[in-house]
């Protein structure tokens, strides 16, 4: 089901790298959706660097895909309400290199 509210360009990018962007509803910042159910998410710069890490997930268990469709939706729809209630951290991209698929 993911891959069908994926855009073209976020199917090909999650196919090659494990991951895809998304522009927040409110702000029109760029957060990048890596494969995961929790500390998965990060808002990125115009360079695509890793800024600041935003936890947030579902509150009932749902397969990997669901939790990375909802989150993509929540960013796009209510991302103001998503930033107030999400646990920030710092992103280390060495944390977020192994979820990358290898070509």
């Amino acid at each position: 089901m993911l891959r069908e509210w994926l855009s073209q360009a976020q199917r090909e990018q999650f196919a090659s790298k494990g991951y895809f962007d998304v522009v927040g509803g409110n702000t029109g910042n760029q957060y990048r959706i890596y494969t995961g159910t929790s500390a998965n998410v990060c808002e990125i710069d115009k360079s695509g660097r890793l800024r600041e890490g935003l936890c947030f997930t579902t509150i009932v268990d749902l397969p990997i895909g669901d939790v990375m469709l909802a989150q993509k939706i929540a960013l796009e729809t209510c991302e103001d309400e998503v930033r107030a209630l999400a646990r920030w951290f710092t992103p280390r991209s060495h944390h977020f290199r192994q979820t990358e698929r290898r070509r």
